[in-house]
């Protein structure tokens, strides 16, 4: 048996020589779906965006069948509850691991916001802006350049996610939500159109491990926290918890907007991990 534990991780990788082989199984098919897929979106970008420029009629179709089927190979469960908004907007949720990003791309087709410093990292970064990530820069002197942004990519009909926390935790907690990219919502051309989907993301651990499994947090390096998904024999689950839309015009500013945000994740995040193991 090989033990991994790095500093930043608080919880030592054990992985068996059966553990090993599942992650050859598992990461091998996974590495070719999403690298795979990446090729095909980039071959069929070329002739999309001359001709559509922002619009993406065709490629995050291929994001969502690659998210959804990335979370088959690792064998975590995927349940959803509530219905998907329609029409203009943008959806915030609770940030756990670097799953979330598999998890919320299955069910809807959704682009991230994400620190611009994401874009310079290898591999995830080159994911992401294939994808049609928002990068932006945590500076207050490019707010109304990020607002520009957001006016054209929600006019564009994307629909744009981001994790008001700021940070990635253990699962088991919320973070209070930051209002800064709230703010983008309140401009001329989206107050009145304009609407929030909350989203609580809720884990479930194996059998027989800590209830923060999935969670990726903090100084966690991505590596072992792979490994340890990969390795283990069982998996558990993760529940997508969808809450009625907020309509921006009813609320008078970027602290209430993103406060009522945070109290709907809550609740969810309350409620999922309150539901029994193996329940559904």
């Amino acid at each position: 048996m090989t033990t991994w534990k790095s500093d930043a991780n608080p919880d030592p990788v054990h992985v068996s020589p059966f553990g090993w082989l599942l992650v050859m199984l598992r990461g091998l098919p996974l590495g070719l779906l999403v690298f795979g897929g990446l090729l095909v979106l980039l071959t069929i970008r070329l002739v999309e965006r001359p001709l559509f420029g922002l619009h993406r009629p065709v490629t995050p179709y291929i994001t969502q069948f690659v998210c959804r089927n990335a979370l088959r190979i690792m064998g975590i469960g995927f349940y959803v509850h509530g219905d998907l908004m329609k029409g203009q907007g943008a959806v915030v949720a609770n940030h756990v691991s670097w799953l979330d990003i598999f998890s919320l791309n299955a069910r809807k087709r959704v682009y991230f916001v994400s620190k611009a410093e994401v874009a310079r990292w290898p591999g995830i970064g080159w994911l992401a802006q294939a994808t049609g990530t928002v990068f932006i820069e945590r500076d207050r002197r490019k707010a109304r350049d990020h607002t520009r942004l957001f006016e054209d990519r929600l006019s564009a009909g994307h629909k744009l996610l981001f994790f008001p926390e700021g940070t990635s935790t253990d699962g088991l907690r919320l973070l209070p939500f930051k209002t800064t990219l709230f703010e983008p919502f309140f401009s001329e051309p989206l107050h009145d159109a304009m609407q929030v989907q909350p989203v609580s993301v809720v884990y479930h651990a194996p059998a027989g491990m800590p209830d923060r499994f999935y969670g990726w947090w903090g100084d966690m390096d991505f590596g072992s926290h792979l490994l340890k998904t990969l390795s283990n024999a069982r998996q558990g689950r993760v529940e997508l918890f969808y809450h009625p839309p907020l309509k921006v015009a009813d609320f008078a500013n970027r602290k209430a907007l993103a406060a009522a945000c945070e109290n709907a994740v809550r609740k969810g995040l309350e409620t999922g991990l309150a539901i029994a193991p193996g329940g559904q």
